[in-house]
């Protein structure tokens, strides 16, 4: 996990910022949806890039990817947490 990486104030607002961008898409609360944004949101906060806006900018450039791509690939069950969400941590 990441926990240790980032700060809590960070670690709020990176969730925040995936939050905000996953509820704007259709396929949102779909599990690998939220991964591949997540991983773009911890490595702009990994650059430094902390505020709400850069952390948001990260995962929205996110969705070009994901929108580019033909799918995203299903993650099975057991990987998935019980409530099919994604979290930072």
């Amino acid at each position: 996990m990441i926990e240790g990486d980032f700060d809590t104030r960070t670690l709020t607002m990176m969730n925040a910022a995936l939050d905000c961008v996953c509820e704007k898409i259709r396929r949102g609360e779909e599990y690998a949806v939220r991964k591949r944004i997540a991983k773009q949101i911890i490595k702009c906060a990994r650059s430094g890039k902390t505020t709400l806006s850069e952390l948001t900018a990260a995962g929205q450039r996110a969705l070009i990817g994901i929108a580019t791509s033909r799918s995203v690939p299903r993650v099975e069950s057991k990987a998935t947490p019980r409530d099919g969400t994604a979290r930072i941590a």
